[in-house]
């Protein structure tokens, strides 16, 4: 074997390895303890607490007592689960069955964070980590001093078993109740332990892992047929360096359907140059309100939390100093390049969502009426490119492009960026994805697509072309494509071959039914909630009103016992609020503002005590791609509420819903 191969099987080995401690149960129960500890405590990143060193002889211990008769079987300690930036007290292995244990040393009661934790886990590793798909799991939590208590041993769903309970006498017992339903193959842990792990974290999730050091690779999928975002990351890095180097100022264009991770590789780009030379001043910048506040607070808790393991005191508005600089609201950017011609610090410039910058009728309105700039003559676009034209060396600006995806009145879309490059920026280099000459909802004007031909860099590897947010399915957004071009022999095809077994699509006319079902699918800490268009404002009898102000931190992140929550139900995200972020499961409520008639959409908004007909193509437009983005939040599945109307109500006639619930119908998704 030669030099260059045994240090690739050594890398591969540090790869796997997966946990702190790893052995078989005859050879951990004959170590020494002291020797497991100190393989721990070599792996623990912080300074080791003597609460976590006591907390760890305990359970060593423990353990020792309850498999000193077994001969077969595995234990694992501190096995990672890198989407959610945790780690499993213990993962351990005996015959067919995995049991994912949460430790609790010294509580006399049952807590019910750990138990959500570790019905977390558990379904983690069933949903993302191969050697897990199809084997039993049980989620168990032994609270060591805690009464025993009777459990029933019954699947949540697919193998996964619901949470078993256990104090230190009882454990064997528990373990052996779950080894007598029924033999099936048995693992082999080593095996197990290698088999590939492919998450798809929430846009949270990620940005807390990344923000952690994680690696994108570590919380992204890599299967055949989906772009590994670290591919794009490279593409990006390799422009930059390349910009540094000549001295040239770049703009890259990177595109992607619905969910591919746009905004994952944008955050990773971020984070990636500001760990590579602090001096870039990287940033990512969003002109999504609700996503950059969401970002930043579930940042800022994090950072606290972090602290607080480590045994250190840092208060949240320390934390937001840091987050508030690494993520910030493109508006604000804009405005503190108004009040001087210099150069942002920033050379390093991450624009999300840039097809929803202002175009210059929008922007100039603005600056007239908010900024008190009468003279204001240039789209938002523009600049922007300007302000980063200040630097008198280099500068590179990534722009992420989702086509489809402008919703609000007044955004340029893609076709701004491109006319402010070519009328304003000749010397800039231009890299853009292949995407953007080949597909219709990117680039429609010919004359701009051949002049790209001849000035820009063109590259396949800067489009993400895979969903990854749905990962139950990849074809979700071809899926809901196909419902709104009212292409139904695509739409069946697609369902009955890719939807239907593997991601939950139900419709109902009942509200109360939709929110029954929602309860029922979400377990652990899966996130569910009920979204609606900003236009829905005949919903309001149902309990739905899209004019209540949403706070979206508090909705996308607080827990379920806060009535603000997105798990009670109560308040409605429209598609301002949820646009870049998503849901495990969603209600979408339907109103009669975008409905199905005569085998076409028509399209209305609601004024005074009426509906009226939307005559503009753009407005339009807005509207479709409201309702695209409401279909494509949900990682695991949806149930569509379409109410029945009212006779007597004129601004809720049955007309108007009826034929978008039998055109649902008619494709082959099922009433609830």
């Amino acid at each position: 074997m030669s030099v260059e191969e045994i240090v690739k099987l050594i890398q591969e080995n540090i790869k796997l390895q997966r946990s702190y401690y790893s052995n078989s149960f005859s050879a951990f129960t004959q170590e020494d303890t002291n020797k497991i500890l100190g393989e721990l405590a070599r792996h623990h990143n912080h300074a080791l607490e003597d609460l976590q060193k006591n907390a760890w002889i305990k359970q060593i211990e423990l353990l020792k007592q309850v498999f000193c008769n077994y001969v077969d079987g595995h234990i694992f300690f501190e096995f990672s689960i890198p989407r959610m930036g945790k780690r499993v007290d213990n993962i351990i292995i005996i015959d067919d069955s995995i049991f994912v244990v949460e430790f609790k040393v010294g509580a006399s009661k049952y807590d019910k964070n750990a138990i959500e934790q570790v019905i977390d886990y558990s379904q983690d590793l069933k949903n993302f980590h191969e050697g897990s798909h199809l084997q039993k799991i049980f989620p168990m939590l032994i609270a060591t001093e805690a009464n025993s208590i009777e459990n029933t041993i019954e699947s949540l769903q697919d193998k996964l078993y619901k949470p078993l309970f256990a104090n230190k006498n009882s454990f064997l017992n528990v373990i052996e109740e779950c080894l007598n339903i029924g033999k099936e193959d048995d693992i082999s842990p080593l095996t197990w332990q290698s088999s590939m792990y492919k998450p798809t974290p929430t846009i949270i999730e990620a940005a807390q892992a990344l923000y952690k050091g994680h690696s994108v690779k570590e919380i992204s999928r890599s299967d055949s047929g989906a772009i590994n975002l670290s591919i794009t990351t490279d593409k990006i890095n390799q422009i930059i360096n390349n910009s540094k180097e000549t001295n040239k100022k770049s703009i890259c264009f990177i595109t992607g359907v619905p969910g591919a991770g746009k905004t994952l590789a944008g955050l990773n780009i971020a984070n990636e140059r500001m760990n590579i030379d602090e001096n870039e001043h990287a940033v990512f910048l969003s002109g999504n309100g609700p996503l950059v506040d969401v970002l930043r607070e579930a940042l800022t808790r994090d950072e606290v939390n972090n602290a607080k393991e480590r045994g250190e005191r840092l208060t949240k508005k320390e934390a937001a100093i840091k987050t508030h600089a690494f993520i910030q609201n493109i508006h604000h950017f804009r405005d503190d390049s108004l009040i001087s011609n210099r150069a942002p610090i920033e050379k390093v410039v991450v624009f999300d969502e840039a097809q929803r910058a202002w175009n210059e009728e929008q922007t100039s309105s603005f600056m007239k009426r908010k900024k008190g700039q009468d003279d204001f003559e240039s789209s938002e676009p523009r600049f922007l490119i300007d302000v980063m034209n200040r630097h008198e060396d280099w500068c590179t600006i990534i722009c992420l492009i989702g086509g489809g995806q402008e919703i609000n009145t007044g955004e340029a879309g893609l076709e701004e960026w491109i006319n402010s490059l070519k009328n304003h920026f000749l010397d800039w280099n231009i890299y853009l994805s292949n995407s953007i000459l080949e597909d219709k909802n990117y680039l429609r004007d010919d004359r701009l697509k051949k002049w790209l031909n001849e000035n820009a860099n063109i590259d396949k590897d800067l489009h993400l072309s895979v969903s990854v947010r749905s990962f139950r399915s990849e074809k979700l957004s071809d899926f809901i494509h196909s419902i709104l071009d009212i292409d139904i022999a695509k739409a069946t095809n697609l369902y009955n071959n890719f939807l239907k077994n593997d991601y939950p699509i139900f419709v109902t006319r009942d509200f109360e039914k939709a929110k029954e079902w929602l309860k029922s699918k979400a377990i652990g800490s899966e996130r569910n909630g009920v979204v609606a268009s900003s236009g829905a404002y005949r919903l309001r009898p149902f309990g739905i009103n899209v004019k209540n102000q949403l706070d979206a931190p508090v909705w996308f992140l607080n827990n379920k016992d806060d009535i603000r929550s997105s798990y009670f139900n109560e308040e409605v995200a429209t598609e301002f609020d949820i646009q870049g972020l998503e849901l495990d499961w969603t209600c979408v409520c339907w109103d009669g503002d975008f409905y199905f008639q005569n085998n076409q959409w028509l399209f209305r908004k609601f004024k005074g005590t009426k509906w009226q007909n939307i005559n503009q193509e753009i407005i339009k437009n807005y509207l479709l791609n409201a309702y695209r983005v409401l279909l494509t939040r949900a990682r695991q599945g949806m149930i569509i509420f379409i109410p029945h109307g009212s006779e007597d109500d004129k601004t809720r006639l049955p007309e108007f819903y009826d034929e978008t619930f039998n055109y649902i119908k008619e494709i082959g998704i099922q009433e609830v």
